[in-house]
């Protein structure tokens, strides 16, 4: 159905816009003080929009009922019409039979629009379903006059209305049910049972149900709400669960005394009409208006509460141009924020707000007098008719001005949850708040609003600055500062200056004050926290030197510091505590940022005073540092210093090379030098551990010769002298310290026969014509086979008689000829042996055993040809790894540990290299030769271990040797396994 008043109003806008530019004022367009530009293309909507329906009944309209769309009318005597506004096009009309005197007292629909009850004046009623066109009479109902429904609408159905409440004229309640269907043979009328739950009283008399609603809340809670003319009743109470009844009379009859049974006021005009707002379809309302004698009461409705369903009520009183003896309130509808009331002329809206008249609307005469208006729940549209005409209200953005008057009543967090969507309003709300705060002295929130809003940055900072009250003033900046964007640098800049320069003023001041000590570290921590906000940093990293400025100008030493490591500032932190004699905490520094080239830089200074923590952060540092880079330090203070740094610059050298395997000269010749000046003991053990090799020598040879002869080692200097290969000096030298140690130089030339006897001559000729020792000189003879008693013979004087070595030359005879017999014994031996063996390496040569592709591990059962296998003569073939497998459990405890054992040497032979680790010094002559036969033990070759591993494990057949036979008396199963093998069966 077309709204011809629609159409033409949306016309005549169309056709002459030019009209709505003349109110645009200064007021719509401008620049207000927040910064917000407000303007309007065109003039904003009232919030009441009203609408006539095109529509012109054939007779006068008697009663009006809409909901769900559903649109019913009473028209004249007997017409009924409704109306799908859906389909506004297919109008039903109805004719009502029934009795002359009889009119329709009320209509009543449900919530869904499928069930029409017609309250007639004879005390009867009528029933029409929305699917059908039979209207058909509820008996049961006959005899009263029905003045109120309160429909189920939780179990409200199209065919079925549910449990119901019915009020009547009389004051009585009475639960009831109607069902569309035809009903049975023995029951063919709708309406299912009528029965009395409740009775109604004014003054100790019956008074009319005017209004009655039904609500269900959580836990099978249900709300009953009853009005008469002048009294409100509430009645809760819970439906049992998995209960077949779903009626309400146990509501009724259940105790009431946590409620109250009603509320009361004085005047009576006759009727009373309640009305409910609800955000949503099939929700619980929020809040109600009840329309009375004294005015609207009005409230909101709280579920939850135990003494009383209905919550911050208060009475709105009529406006006084509304006078009961002519223009009655008529019907009453609640909004969002307003309550409408119908008077016999107009329409009326209040702001539950503050119960201004906000809109008022009044009707021509020619309409006839105003009868009716509803809501319609579904739509939210509000309908009010005349006998001639049918009206219609749009609500439109209800809420747009209603912070406006929250803010003016200074509840401005509701203010600000209606204005979200309107930075202009918002920007409005937030600076009345301000304003209201900072005169009720709560400068804090005050501040914290005003950083919020576009008002001038200069006028608000001068109104804290005047307050004195820089807490305020620093938390509006603060405020502000997290506002700007990472673009505004300028502002930023400002701000932050400006707060480190407050900050430092509280600070100084609670610092003087020793009564403030906790407040004065709540600041400086929080001080701390705004230097190392990550939001500014770049701010605060380009102005360090203006902040150093700040910090420096109020003797803030500590924060400096602080302020120097966020900004990673370290040279000037380390230098700060050398100058306050705090090296730790400069060491300290230094080990926890691991700043190599700072560490060079200092190490000088911190080598003097704390030399042990410095060597202890170089070790603990390793591979990071460069040694090289640390000697001017420690060659400074090793000279002019004490013992300790002396000993630790010697840990730190022996740290280098023994740890990180240094290969650097200048460190090796340092560390030697060391060992030369202040560890004597440690300088032979060195340069034997540092290998006897030119390839293995890291020091400079010359220099640690000429080093060691300067302080007079002798024996070291026969090493360096061994190492250089210059064995007659070495020789020459090992005779002025021992004869052995010189022995041990002639036999160095292996390849150089000559060489080597020439040097067991000069030990020969030193035994005999310094030592004249003749045992010794026969001793040179069996020590190297390259001496002949001829040789050493000329050394000897010419007054020595034979008699001094007969026995040498007779004991030197007989060994030869024992050795001759010895020689000739394993000759033939050794001729024996090589003819057996020629003997079974021709015997061998013709066995052997043929392996196929396809044949498989005897164990596991797989290709043998896959992996290295062994094959025994008896056949059978096997997987090393299974052989191994196999085999092991069988074996005795002292062949599995030699086992183990060889597998852990053959897999340290299979690395590629070997780590290094320090020997220990060189004491005494049994030490070096058990070292030396350690040395020769180790060499085992990688074959030499798996031939081991072999006699072990393929010394015979698994399945046909000797340990099938050993394990005969063996379970198959181990006990300890046998529980949970036992288990995996079952």
């Amino acid at each position: 159905m077309a709204s011809i008043l629609d159409e033409y109003e949306d016309s005549q806008n169309r056709r002459h816009p030019s009209q709505h530019s003349s109110r645009l004022s200064a007021a719509n367009i401008g620049i207000t003080h927040s910064g917000f530009v407000n303007v309007r293309l065109e003039e904003e909507k009232p919030i009441f929009n009203k609408q006539r329906i095109d529509f012109t009944p054939p007779e006068k309209i008697n009663h009006f009922a809409v909901c769900n769309n559903q649109l019913c009318m009473s028209l004249g005597k007997d017409t009924l019409l409704r109306i799908d506004l859906a389909k506004p096009d297919q109008p039903n009309q109805i004719e009502l039979v029934r009795k002359e005197d009889s009119k329709v007292h009320k209509l009543f629909l449900d919530p869904t629009g499928s069930h029409l009850v017609i309250s007639l004046s004879t005390n009867e009623c009528l029933y029409l379903n929305r699917n059908t066109q039979k209207v058909r009479s509820l008996s049961r109902w006959r005899g009263h006059l029905i003045e109120s429904v309160g429909w189920n609408k939780l179990l409200g159905t199209e065919t079925n209305s549910g449990p119901i409440l019915v009020g009547t004229s009389q004051g009585v309640i009475f639960e009831a049910e109607i069902s569309a269907s035809e009903g049975t043979l023995f029951n063919t009328n709708p309406d299912q049972y009528f029965k009395h739950v409740h009775a109604l009283e004014e003054d100790g008399k019956p008074a009319p149900v005017c209004c009655i609603e039904v609500e269900r809340g959580m836990e099978s809670k249900v709300f009953i709400i009853a009005t008469t003319r002048k009294r409100l009743f509430q009645f809760v109470g819970r439906i049992p669960e998995g209960s077949d009844q779903q009626g309400f009379s146990s509501i009724f009859s259940q105790n009431q005394e946590l409620l109250p049974s009603f509320q009361e006021f004085p005047f009576n005009m006759g009727y009373s009409e309640i009305t409910f707002y609800t955000s949503k379809l099939r929700i619980c309302p929020k809040a109600f208006a009840w329309m009375m004698g004294n005015g609207v009461l009005y409230g909101q409705l709280d579920y939850i509460r135990l003494d009383s369903l209905l919550s911050d009520v208060q009475v709105w009183d009529y406006t006084p141009d509304i006078d009961f003896s002519f223009n009655k309130p008529i019907s009453i509808v609640l909004t969002q924020f307003h309550f409408l009331l119908l008077l016999p002329d107009r329409v009326k809206a209040i702001c539950t707000l503050n119960g201004q008249v906000v809109y008022e609307d009044i009707f021509p005469d020619k309409f006839g007098t105003l009868k009716k208006m509803i809501k319609d729940p579904a739509g939210g549209l509000i309908w009010i008719y005349t006998e001639k005409a049918v009206f219609r209200y749009h609500i439109q953005r209800e809420a747009r001005d209603v912070w406006q008057m929250y803010m003016s009543m200074n509840k401005f967090d509701l203010a600000k949850e209606y204005c979200r969507d309107r930075p202009e309003c918002m920007d409005t709300v937030l600076a009345k708040e301000a304003e209201y705060c900072f005169q009720n002295k709560r400068y804090m929130e005050s501040a914290k609003c005003y950083a919020l809003t576009q008002n001038y940055f200069e006028e608000i900072a001068l109104k804290f600055i005047e307050a004195k009250q820089e807490e305020a003033l620093k938390e509006f900046l603060l405020k502000k500062l997290n506002n700007l964007k990472q673009s505004e640098k300028t502002q930023i800049t400002l701000l932050v200056m400006w707060l480190t320069e407050l900050y430092l003023n509280h600070l100084g001041l609670l610092e003087s004050d020793l009564g403030k000590n906790g407040i004065f570290l709540e600041s400086r921590e929080e001080f701390r926290k705004f230097l190392c906000s990550s939001k500014h940093k770049e701010c605060l990293y380009n102005n360090r030197t203006t902040i150093y400025d700040l910090l420096a100008s109020h003797g803030n030493v500590d924060d400096m510091v602080y302020f120097s490591v966020i900004m990673e500032d370290y040279e000037r932190v380390i230098s700060h505590y050398c100058q306050h004699d705090d090296y730790s905490a400069a060491l300290e520094v230094l080990s926890k940022h691991c700043i190599e080239k700072l560490l060079y830089k200092f190490s000088p200074v911190l080598m003097q005073h704390i030399p042990q923590k410095v060597v202890d952060v170089w070790i603990q540092m390793g591979n990071k540092l460069d040694p090289k880079k640390l000697i001017p330090a420690l060659v400074n203070y090793s000279q002019m210093g004490s013992t300790q740094q002396t000993n630790e610059t010697i840990r730190y050298m022996e740290f280098c090379v023994y740890q990180l395997v240094v290969t650097e000269e200048a460190i090796h010749n340092y560390l030697l030098s060391l060992y030369a000046k202040h560890k004597p003991d440690s300088l032979l053990w060195y340069l034997e551990q540092a290998g006897t090799h030119m390839s293995d020598i890291h020091y400079d040879l010359k220099y640690a010769l000429r080093l060691c002869a300067e302080h007079g080692y002798l024996q070291a200097c026969v090493l360096v002298y061994k190492i250089m290969e210059l064995y007659e000096e070495a020789v020459d030298l090992a005779l002025q310290v021992d004869v052995d140690l010189a022995k041990s130089c002639a036999d160095l030339p292996e390849d150089d026969e000559e060489l080597r006897k020439k040097l067991w001559l000069k030990i020969a000729r030193h035994v005999v014509q310094e030592e004249k020792d003749v045992k010794k000189a026969m001793n040179c003879l069996s020590s190297c086979n390259l001496l002949k008693i001829e040789d050493i013979l000329p050394f000897f004087p010419d007054f020595v008689t034979i008699d001094h070595f007969k026995e040498a030359i007779c004991s030197s005879l007989e060994e030869y000829n024992q050795h001759i017999e010895e020689l000739k014994q394993e000759m033939e031996e050794a001729t024996e042996s090589a003819k057996r063996i020629r003997e079974d390496i021709q015997e061998m040569r013709n066995k052997y055993g043929l392996v196929e592709s396809q044949e498989k591990c005897a164990a596991c059962d797989f290709p043998l040809l896959n992996r290295p296998f062994y094959l025994f003569l008896c056949g059978h073939m096997f997987h090393y790894d299974c052989l191994f497998l196999e085999v092991t459990p069988h074996l005795s405890t002292y062949k599995q540990s030699k086992l183990d054992e060889l597998q852990k040497k053959l897999a340290a032979a299979s690395r590629t290299s070997k780590s290094r680790h320090r020997p220990a010094p060189k004491e005494k002559e049994d030490g070096g030769d058990s070292a030396s036969l350690g040395k020769g033990s180790s060499s085992v070759s990688r074959e030499q271990i798996k031939s081991d591993i072999d006699d072990i494990i393929a010394c015979e057949c698994v399945y046909c040797g000797e340990l099938m036979i050993k394990s005969i008396d063996k379970p198959f199963i181990d006990p300890l396994k046998f529980e949970e093998e036992k288990s995996s069966w079952l």
